[in-house]
């Protein structure tokens, strides 16, 4: 598929196909570098970069259920539930308005909530459902089910929010499983919504949620440009499986132009200088440490410019490379990716797209860079780790010590031996080559080894059962993060189809 094929089949894509898909496409993010600022100069970035560059905000709709009961002699008349007066809705409304207020504070991603909308009429559900946000944020007070299935029917990702002690007691804390999950039946038969959307009383639990929703809604649409074009590691179907999954958008950008491209721009003697000069500042900032020429760094800057230009020129924020391993012009893209990757991009070696969703996917759940990377066999409740371009801001905020060392397998260019962080938690998520199943583990990092393999080497304590890790391995690449956002991405990748195991 080429460039105008693949724009136009993104413009084809419809807001109700995007929300049955689990999240809304947006409009192109704001803030995206201009062919003349990606020229600007590329020093040490001072203080902390914005580790989402591009991302669109998760807009909420909260809806409040409820049913004011009237009392009728001799006989039933109200469902369970504390919300049953006006003044207990008012005060509940407060309640919600608050609650909101707090959510919204202690967001590290992009959230907007809408106005809390009142539910007591199928009309009502059907209005807040039709609302501009993404997702609904239910508080399943009271009201009947048609209600719930009215607010399901456009099939936007709902998350539920039950009370038990938190509040006034809600109804649904009794019957969301039986009357709406299962519809009076023994399996779970609501296709908007599952288990794992429903909270009781912890609202944490709804912010991780709408964290996972938010990484989701960034992930699906993404537009990344592609040097030599779209791949998959022993898995020519990777590609399509990738727009099936993620709708993702790639562009291409063959080889000989990239090529073309870096020729040009060596001629140019004012880019040189500033090559070079950021090189040198990059050299002399705390924490690195020269193994290699400092020609090839110089040029991983100019590569990182050029592949800053494309990401601009293409309105994009991610960039993958192929055919790397015999260079681009005698360039090899190591040092380039993690400048980029630490930057607040996204750049992945291989091109990969058995793997990259997921890295895209885990860099906007989590705010931080993700690193693409080799596994090894598991064993002494241990794996390793490794490839030539890892981030160095792993923490989304500081720069790991490094040796500029150079790439392995080609023993030229410029790439990483990052110092990862003794003890830090880790994530890791391996997919696997369909896209419908992949396996997410957590661990300890212990070591940064230096072993004749690929530079940046990471010795991870295993969480789980190393044999049963052994078991359940597929795919090949992997993608590792700081932090555990083992939850978010299973429930995340839920959404459109893909089973995560965790160990």
């Amino acid at each position: 598929m080429d460039r105008e094929e693949a724009r136009a089949k993104a413009a084809r894509v419809t807001r109700r196909e995007f929300l049955q898909a689990g999240a809304a496409l947006g409009a192109a993010a704001a803030g995206m570098l201009s062919a003349q600022s990606a020229n600007a100069a590329l020093p040490p970035v001072p203080g902390e970069p914005n580790m989402r560059v591009g991302a669109r905000e998760l807009v909420v709709q909260p809806v409040l259920t409820y049913a004011l009961p009237q009392r009728r002699p001799k006989r039933s008349w109200r469902s369970w539930g504390g919300v049953q007066t006006r003044q207990a809705l008012a005060e509940e409304c407060a309640r919600i308005t608050r609650e909101l207020d707090e959510l919204s504070a202690s967001a590290n991603f992009g959230l907007r909530f809408l106005p809390l909308q009142k539910v007591a009429s199928a009309e009502q559900a059907k209005a807040a459902a039709a609302s501009e946000a993404q997702v609904l944020l239910i508080y399943a007070s009271g009201g009947g089910t048609n209600l719930l299935n009215t607010l399901a029917a456009p099939k936007k990702p709902m998350v539920f929010f039950i009370r038990h002690y938190s509040g006034p007691y809600y109804l649904w804390h009794e019957i969301v499983h039986a009357r709406f999950l299962r519809s009076h039946s023994d399996r779970v038969a609501q296709p908007a919504a599952d288990v794992d959307d429903v909270v009781v009383d912890d609202l944490a639990g709804v912010r991780w949620r709408l964290q996972a929703l938010y990484g989701l809604r960034n992930v699906l649409g993404r537009r990344i440009v592609c040097i030599g074009g779209p791949g998959g590691w022993s898995c020519p179907k990777a590609p399509e499986l990738a727009r099936e999954r993620f709708n993702l958008d790639m562009v291409t950008v063959p080889i000989p132009e990239l090529n073309s491209m870096i020729e040009a721009a060596r001629k140019d003697k004012l880019l040189l200088y500033q090559c070079k000069r950021d090189a040198r500042r990059y050299l002399s900032s705390p924490g690195v440490t020269l193994k290699t020429t400092f020609d090839a760094v110089a040029e991983a800057f100019l590569l990182a410019r050029l592949f800053y230009k494309l990401m601009a020129d293409h309105d994009a924020q991610a960039i993958t490379v192929r055919g790397c391993m015999g260079s681009y012009a005698g360039i090899m893209p190591c040092l380039t990716l993690t400048l980029i990757n630490d930057s607040g991009y996204m750049a992945y070696c291989e091109s990969d797209f058995v793997v990259i969703p997921s890295g895209i996917l885990l860099h906007f759940i989590c705010g931080k860079p993700t690193y693409f990377c080799n596994p090894t066999f598991p064993h002494d409740g241990k794996m390793m780790f490794a490839h030539c371009t890892a981030p160095r801001r792993m923490n989304g905020k500081t720069l790991e010590p490094v040796q500029v060392v150079t790439h392995y397998e080609s023993d030229h260019g410029a790439a990483t031996h990052v110092e990862f962080k003794k003890g830090q938690l880790l994530t890791i998520i391996k997919p696997d080559f369909e896209a419908t199943r992949w396996l997410a583990i957590t661990g300890k990092i212990v070591g940064t080894p230096f072993l004749p393999t690929c530079r940046a080497q990471v010795e991870v304590e295993l969480s789980a059962d190393c044999e049963e890790v052994a078991r359940n391995l597929r795919g090949f690449h992997c993608m590792l993060a700081y932090g555990d956002y083992t939850k978010h991405v299973r429930y995340a990748a839920k959404k459109v189809g893909i089973e995560v195991q965790v160990l």
